[in-house]
Order: structure tokens, then sequence, then C-alpha cells
């Protein structure tokens, strides 16, 4: 094991990639729970999204860490499954089947970009100071998730987001925040594990003894423990219903949001994490983007969404996991909740909340790198940075970072500041707007 995934080259070893895999999956079980909930609401069944979702994410993230020796965790996108739920079977009227078919054309036409593109020039096409931004934007938005998993800030209307009132969910996430902080500032071996165990015991009150409106049940409960996994999703996809020629324009536009999702995530995590190789790249970048090509395609014929890289994972790279043992262990988590997910209702979202915010500010790191007295270049690092939680979405940070970035320089003259593959990168980022606001009209 320590010679496959080369751990003492990484200056890592075993202990550590396990403490970080663990890491990784407690700050992303809750997708176990979620993400059936959502396609539910789309007529899939329950149970048998839940099994879905379990195997996706375990086989595509031991398969990130076998081929890719990186500490990726791989699972259904949550942006994504909305959009399987919401605009594909909900607003359009599709059958489920169909719908889970248009998921796997998407990953094969995602994987036949990755074929076509042997020297990585579309993915590496990403200036520099771009990648930064995808790494500052995934911090702000995993910070954000957390803070608002943890009842600390709330939506408002049309205002977007204000400061919660003082509730007991609150005052839980800062009072593990602070635990979770000190630890981090200590240096504490398995701080994230430590601080969400110990908000998971102060939790334990909320919805029994210390009661509020906001929390009417208790927040952390016991729901048993035993499920027997649903198989009945594996395999119904419709591949002929999916293939009609009024589909494939949707079709591509998933193809391409999955690939903006994942190079996004991929880089992001990689720059704050100094994952790099000796030119200054992210490590196995190509490979790692195929492995997610790969588990878009065998979401589809599990029966659930498109799966990308977590954001999540930074949580794990934070907690010292350097290579592919922290993926596998993160994947092999998941294997035995085809059985026992009502346990995850034990450990809560407030008790991982503190963890995202912290991972956030590791992953503000590469702000460091930033000349800002160089407008071309800090106006679409701040676009690419701001835009992903602004939007919660990767795919809109990736899409006007690029954008702006191409303008300022040809403005400026610097013509050769844009990477020919950056133009093609701009193209299917027009394409995804025009067809993005073709379809809100």
């Amino acid at each position: 094991m320590t010679d496959y995934f080369e751990l003492r080259n990484h200056g890592t070893d075993a202990s550590r990639e396990i403490l970080a895999g663990v890491t990784t999956f407690v700050s992303a079980m809750y997708i176990i729970l979620v993400h059936p909930a959502i396609l539910a609401s789309a007529g899939l069944p329950y149970n048998a999204s839940l099994t879905a979702t379990v195997l996706v994410s375990a086989f595509s993230s031991i398969l990130m860490g076998l081929y890719t020796n990186s500490p990726l965790l791989v699972a259904p996108g949550m942006s994504l499954n909305l959009m399987l739920a919401q605009t594909v079977v909900r607003t359009q009227g599709a059958s489920y089947e169909t719908a889970l078919g248009r998921v796997f054309y998407s990953g094969l036409i995602f994987l036949l970009v990755m074929v076509i593109d042997k020297r990585r020039r579309l993915i590496m096409g990403v200036p520099r100071m771009l990648r930064f931004g995808l790494a500052g934007g995934i911090g702000l938005f995993i910070a954000l998730l957390g803070l608002e998993s943890g009842g600390f800030i709330v939506p408002v209307g049309e205002l977007g987001l204000k400061l919660a009132p003082f509730t007991p969910r609150s005052l839980t996430f800062l009072a593990g925040l602070a635990v979770t902080s000190i630890m981090v500032v200590r240096k504490t071996s398995g701080a994230f594990l430590w601080g969400a165990a110990i908000t998971t015991l102060m939790a334990w009150p909320i919805g029994r003894w210390w009661t509020h409106e906001a929390a009417p049940g208790p927040v952390v409960a016991w729901q048993g423990w035993w499920q027997p996994p649903d198989f009945s999703l594996l395999g119904r996809l419709d591949l002929a219903g999916a293939a009609e020629i009024a589909w494939w324009p949707l079709i591509f536009v998933l193809a391409f949001t999955c690939l903006f999702d994942t190079l996004g995530t991929c880089v992001g995590v990689s720059e704050a994490g100094d994952l790099m190789d000796h030119r200054g790249d992210p490590r196995n970048l190509g490979a790692c983007i195929k492995t997610g090509a790969l588990a878009v395609v065998l979401a589809g014929l599990a029966g659930t969404s498109p799966a990308v890289p977590f954001i999540e994972s930074s949580t794990g790279v934070r907690a010292g996991g350097r290579t592919g043992l922290t993926a596998v262990v993160a994947g092999l988590l998941f294997i035995p909740f085809l059985f026992l997910s009502p346990l995850l209702s034990l450990v809560s979202a407030v008790a991982t909340a503190p963890i995202l915010v912290l991972a956030g500010v590791f992953m503000l790191k590469p702000l460091i790198y930033v000349r800002w007295e160089r407008f071309d270049d800090a106006i679409p690092f701040f676009m690419t940075m701001i835009l992903m939680p602004l939007t919660h979405s990767i795919t809109q940070g990736m899409i006007w970072g690029c954008l702006s970035w191409t303008v300022l320089k040809a403005a400026s003259g610097k013509y050769r500041q844009i990477p020919p593959a950056l133009l093609v990168l701009d193209a299917v980022a027009l394409a995804l707007l025009f067809y993005v606001e073709r379809f809100a009209h």
C-alpha cells in the first residue's frame, strides 16, 4: 500500500491518509440522505435512489483513488441533481428512465472529449490566475454551505442572505466552530473529526430539552439502524427515448456542465492543497477528469444524477490527505450504508458545518498569489471566485472567469495570454449561457 500510493514521496503515511478519508466522508455523507430526497421529488423511488447514490459514490471514489492517486471523493453533484429533478423531469415532463438515459449519453460525450484531447490542451487552457480563482471560489462556496447548514445565516426574500437570529442550532454551531477552530490552531490530530463528534454531543439537547420554533424536533435522532438496499434502478435507463433529436442540446449542456464542474473542483482543490506536479500543474489532472467522465456514465447506469468530484474533498486535504488512499477510504466508508443508512440521522448538518467553514478558510490560500494591481488578472480572478458562492454553481464561476479573461486580455492587446484552448472554452461557455437563458424564458 505504501508503495502503490507513493505515500513517502508525498510526505504522508497510512494513518494520516485514513484519517483524511474518514474526514472527507463525514463532511460529505449528507449526500446519502439529501440526494435521494431531491430525486424523489421527480418521481424516482427514494430507497432505490439511496442505493444508487451509495454505489456510485463508493465505486467512483475508489476508482479515483486507485487510478489517479488523488484524494478526491466523487459523488452525485447537488446542483446537477436539481437540474435533473427540476428542469429535466418535472418541467419538461420526461420519464426518469429517459432522464437517466440522457445522463448516460452526456457521460459518453464527456469521456469522448477527454479521449480526443490526449494532450490535455483543453483542460490546461485555463490560465493560472483563473485556477487561483477556482480555489478561492470553492473555498467561499463550501464556507457558505457550512454557514447555511449551521443555521448561522439564512435566506431573506430577494435580498439574498442575512445573519440568523440566535437559536439553539446557531449557538451550537458557533460553539462547535470555536472548539474545532481551537483544535485546528493547536494542531490537534483529527481536529475535524473530534470537532464533529463534540458538536454532535452538544446538538443532542436541541429539540429535546432546548426547544425553539426553528427546531421543533430533535436535531440528533435515532431512526433505527437497518434498511435493506433497493437495486431496482440499476439499468433502468431508457436509451432509445433519450436518443431523440430534441434532447441532444440538453445532453450537450449536461455534458459540458459536468466537464466544467469536474475541471473546476479538481483544479481548485489541487491549487489550494498544493497537489501539483513538477511543472506546477494539478497532479494527474487528465486522469482525474477522465475518471469524472466515467463516473457520469456509471451514474446513468446505476440510476442517479451525474457524479462529480466533491468540493468537500478539501476537508480531507486539510486533514492531511495527499494521495488516492484518502479517496479509497472515503469510498469504502459508503458501502456499509447500503444497509445502515438510518444511522446517518445521528450526525446532523450542524455537526459537520464547522468542518466546511474551516475547509473554506483553507481553500483561500491561493489568494496570496494574486497581483491585485494587474486589473486584467484581478478582475477575471474575482469574477471566477465571487460568482461560485453567489450562484451556487462552479460552472458559472468557470464561465464568467474565462469570458472576462479573454475580453480584458484582448482589450489590453495581450493576445499571447489567450490560449487557443481558452477560446474553445469560451465558445462552450457562451453556448451554455445561451441555452440556460433560452430555457429560463
